[in-house]
């Protein structure tokens, strides 16, 4: 919503600059795709590897007391 009315405020005060945004940012989010594919592999490796690293900790101390 707020992307909105700035997109609005920037059609009142300079309506071409506006409506090249308006035609660009599908282009853009295009293009940013493989970007995110990428963050979500790294951030899903990088949760395995944190994962594989405090197995050992879980496994030893993660016994309730009795």
């Amino acid at each position: 919503m707020t992307k909105f009315f700035l997109w609005l405020i920037l059609l009142i005060l300079c309506w071409p600059l506006a409506l090249i945004a308006l035609v660009l940012y599908p282009i853009v989010w295009l293009l940013l795709i493989p970007f995110r594919i990428v963050g979500i592999t790294v951030d899903a490796v990088l949760q395995l590897f944190k994962a594989i690293i405090m197995l050992p900790a879980r496994v030893l101390g993660g016994r309730p007391k009795k």
